[in-house]
């Protein structure tokens, strides 16, 4: 997949693939510096990165107010939903590196958005309509890290890999939700998981 096909797939404005297009090139620069994303997913940009993460927006409320993205490393999902979403996008993020490259990329992207260079664990004072996350942590653990964020009308969205309904069963241990899956448009073996009602009912899971 290249630009054009992700236009056509998303229906995006030739202005939002610029705005990508300014991220590919400032990630191939820092890459090899800063391990952002495995080197040998560069060259899938589009399909690996791109809609990936944006495939998160066409299953979310369209006016949703505010964002977080929790471990946001190279912009995945967050630099996408920032430049594809109306909401109020927050990137959470505790390596200073890898936030010094949101800074850069959202500043060559022409975003606004806020960067909080932070453990997730120790951000209490935030909570959004939508808190997404990909790649991050096992779902146990991930809505340990999740649920501060969360008021009882947010939505979670995870990008999640093959072993999610062995997580799902973990996660249920501890927690009650509202679940609706979804098939990963680049990803056959990963779906889109979201939790609505999110609530606990066991003891916490250890990061």
């Amino acid at each position: 997949m290249d630009a054009r096909q992700f236009q056509s797939r998303s229906g995006v404005s030739r202005e939002t693939v610029d705005r990508l297009a300014a991220l590919e090139a400032l990630l191939n620069k820092w890459n090899p510096r800063i391990n952002l994303v495995s080197r040998s997913t560069l060259p899938e940009f589009w399909s690996r990165h791109v809609l990936d993460s944006w495939q998160l927006v066409p299953l979310v409320p369209q006016d949703a107010a505010t964002w977080v993205d929790l471990g946001s490393g190279g912009g995945f999902p967050g630099l996408v939903v920032a430049a594809t979403h109306g909401a109020a996008v927050t990137l959470v993020e505790s390596d200073a590196r890898k936030c010094a490259f949101l800074r850069e990329a959202a500043r060559a992207m022409g975003l606004t958005i806020t960067i909080r260079n932070a453990r997730i664990e120790t951000v209490r004072d935030l909570q959004a309509d939508i808190v997404s996350a990909r790649a991050l942590a096992p779902l146990p653990v991930l809505l340990e890290w999740a649920a501060p964020f969360m008021r009882p009308d947010s939505l979670a969205a995870f990008l999640k890999g093959q072993d999610v309904e062995s997580e799902l069963t973990e996660a249920t241990k501890c927690w009650k939700f509202e679940r609706e899956s979804h098939e990963s448009l680049s990803d056959g073996a990963g779906s889109v998981l979201l939790l609505r009602g999110l609530e606990r009912h066991g003891q916490p899971t250890s990061p």
